[in-house]
């Protein structure tokens, strides 16, 4: 079969075809991703995946930048740099910090049942816990699971329990 052999189909080529108000979307969608990584804290921000160049355009925008004109066309810059990050892997780390992200009420629904095992539970719970999580702090999670647990049984609110979600929430974070 040579090359005059086959045909050309139009359709397959469509998917492939962009219009330029699309590629406009497309771009105003990589500048709102940016302009949500300008948003992030200094410790959040590094756990985005992104190159040098970026990371110090944002970095720029952040802290020198102060004429609305001049951060307009920095977010323009650092939109342009996006495109040629890993926007999905940017998005699944910003996720973590949204409130109104599904991986966020995940994250949370997930730390709570971990804490409401280790409070009802006791030591099946905390050595699944260690045998999935080996880095943790043994002796400080023992410690507040030990202190929600007397909250529990006298029937008291004194915050252990919140202080115990607060640790298995800062070491996931530090994972």
């Amino acid at each position: 079969m040579s090359d005059f052999d086959h045909k050309y189909h139009p359709e397959d080529d469509e998917e492939d075809i962009k219009s330029r108000t699309q590629i406009k979307r497309e771009m105003e969608a990589l500048q709102d991703l940016g302009k949500k990584l300008t948003e992030l804290k200094k410790e959040q921000l590094k756990e985005v995946p992104m190159g040098e160049d970026l990371r110090a355009a944002i970095d720029l925008y952040r802290n020198n930048i102060t004429q609305r004109e001049a951060r307009r066309r920095q977010m323009q810059y650092i939109g342009k740099l996006m495109r040629a990050e890993d926007a999905d892997a940017m998005q699944a780390v910003l996720d973590k910090y949204d409130s109104s992200s599904k991986a966020f009420a995940q994250s949370i629904h997930e730390l709570e049942a971990w804490r409401t095992r280790l409070i009802d539970e006791g030591n099946q719970a905390m050595t699944d816990f260690i045998e999935k999580h080996p880095s943790v702090d043994v002796q400080q999670l023992r410690n507040l699971v030990r202190n929600a647990k007397k909250d529990v049984e006298n029937n008291k609110n004194k915050g252990s329990a919140k202080k115990l979600f607060q640790f298995l929430r800062e070491f996931k974070n530090a994972l």
